[in-house]
């Protein structure tokens, strides 16, 4: 990993999704881009259902078709990872120096979301819960995050939640 970080500005690695060690080890590291290939299982059992439709008549049409259009959503999906993992590298060089270590630690479980975020936004329970802070200071961190731009904020009191701002960069 050292020779291809000092060779290449970022390196591109292709790690099953499930491997969610390797993924958490490389939070760290921001010269990376890491592909998490499409896991073949979550379509296998409509693959072989439609594979075994097309060879009872000898007809593969439609079988081709599926097939493709299941390579095109896998490229669609590593297209959108790569954008995500680029504005988390963003991100993280934007605010690196301006966040203290509940906040770092609360950045880093809401990327670990990856794609579809943290479900429903981030609260302040949430927030405590991963920090093990007080309801103040949870506040206080929040607000700074939501001020200098690494959040946005929807909705009010009890149903405030949050969300990472990886648009804007």
């Amino acid at each position: 990993m050292r020779l291809a970080a000092s060779q290449y500005a970022y390196t591109v690695l292709d790690v099953p999704r499930s491997d969610v060690t390797v993924l958490d080890s490389l939070d760290h590291v921001t010269n990376l881009i890491v592909v998490a290939n499409q896991e073949l299982a979550t379509v296998a059992k409509q693959s072989y259902d439609v594979l075994e439709a097309a060879n009872k008549n000898n007809e593969i049409t439609r079988w081709l078709t599926y097939f493709a259009q299941t390579v095109l959503d896998a490229q669609a999906h590593s297209l959108a990872l790569v954008d995500f993992l680029v504005a988390k590298t963003k991100f993280y060089d934007h605010f690196r120096d301006r966040l203290n270590e509940r906040q770092t630690r609360v950045i880093a479980r809401m990327f670990r979301e990856g794609l579809d975020g943290f479900k429903g936004g981030l609260s302040a329970a949430n927030f405590i819960s991963i920090t093990g802070t007080s309801r103040a200071t949870a506040t206080r961190d929040l607000q700074e995050l939501v001020g200098m731009g690494a959040l946005t904020q929807t909705g009010t009191l009890k149903s405030t939640r949050y969300h990472l701002n990886i648009g804007a960069r």
